[in-house]
């Protein structure tokens, strides 16, 4: 088999980091992650704990030491916010991250980006890693993982390999974002169908998201075509983004969403929302959102070929069973 090696994963208490810390342990590579709060649950399975904050540098740059490799998936993520709060967390945390491999002569380096990094609000059809940085974004989490992406990327070189993988909409079992996000708004009535209610999207059983994670890994060393490269990660079946969100309301005892609004009407909305939000400084997330808004009207699906190719990449868990295994988890702990 294969050496094991010594990992660094921050943001190891979140929904994906979790994950890839499990995958992780299992197979025997020991793990150190940097987190701000102590996570319990990630000491009983054996995980080295640091605590610290990715925005200082030296909290970062002593998580490093003795390390082989850094899994870097600690982010701000949302959809609304002060757009500083966003570039420290996710700009400034990423440069630390890439001072401190440097510094500590880390080899590789592996960045969880997101799909909506060259997402402007368009339908994405079949897109490929070849697409462009938009000129404009529409939320400051997309804007501040672009630049980040970019800095990682622009950071491999002579001594150190570095990797960016996209996923989009990742789902699973203890996901606190997106589908109790839906489940919310249908309890409170206030889901419609943006648009026709027949947009494609892909998504992300979140144990793929994280095993891709560990292939990309493996796979990146000098002269491998990983070097410098960003790649999406979905499950490569797309689903209509409506048909799926009713699927889980109906599956969690909930009536299905019927109501339509056009994606216009939505956005106009959604703006002056964020207006009043900005004006009187409400760092609560508003009820409506322009980037929202656009996810939801659009269709957004990606071409995984660059990631099976390069690193051997198959969404090995189906979109069905990951969907099992989260309403298993949802049922048991009453979400």
């Amino acid at each position: 088999g294969k050496t094991p090696m010594k990992a660094l994963v921050t943001g190891g208490g979140g929904f994906l980091g979790r994950y890839i810390v499990e995958q992780l342990i299992d197979r025997g590579d020991s793990v150190h992650v940097l987190a701000r709060s102590s996570y319990p649950e990630l000491k009983k399975i054996g995980v080295d704990l640091v605590q610290g904050n990715i925005e200082i540098k030296d909290n970062v740059l002593d998580a490093c030491r003795g390390v082989d490799i850094v899994f870097h998936t600690a982010a701000k993520v949302g959809v609304f916010g002060r757009y500083n709060d966003f570039y420290k967390s996710n700009v400034v945390g990423t440069q630390n991250i890439i001072e401190s491999c440097l510094l500590a002569g880390i080899p590789k380096l592996v960045f969880t980006s997101s799909s909506s990094v060259a997402y402007g609000g368009e339908d994405q059809v079949n897109v490929d890693e070849t697409i462009p940085y938009p000129k404009k974004y529409l939320s400051p989490y997309s804007e501040t993982k672009a630049i980040a992406e970019r800095l990682v990327l622009g950071a491999n070189g002579a001594n150190l390999c570095t990797v960016s993988i996209r996923p989009h909409l990742i789902f699973g079992p203890r996901d606190k974002y997106i589908i109790p996000a839906i489940l919310k708004k249908a309890k409170d009535g206030t889901l419609r169908i943006m648009g026709d209610g027949k947009n494609l999207t892909d998504v992300s059983y979140v144990e793929n998201c994280a095993e891709a994670h560990l292939l990309a890994a493996d796979h990146l060393k000098k002269g491998s075509p990983l070097c410098g490269q960003a790649y999406y990660i979905t499950q490569g079946k797309p689903v209509v983004l409506w048909e799926w969100v009713n699927r889980i309301l109906r599956e969690m005892g909930m009536p299905p969403v019927q109501k339509h609004i056009s994606s216009k009407t939505a956005y106009a909305i959604a703006a002056i929302f964020e207006t009043i939000y900005r004006i009187f400084q409400i760092s609560k997330e508003p009820p409506l959102s322009r980037v929202v808004v656009r996810q939801l009207a659009t269709t957004h699906t990606y071409n995984i070929s660059k990631a099976k190719r390069d690193f051997g990449y198959v969404p090995k868990i189906s979109t069905e069973e990951g969907l099992a295994k989260t309403f298993r988890y949802l049922k048991l702990y009453k979400l």
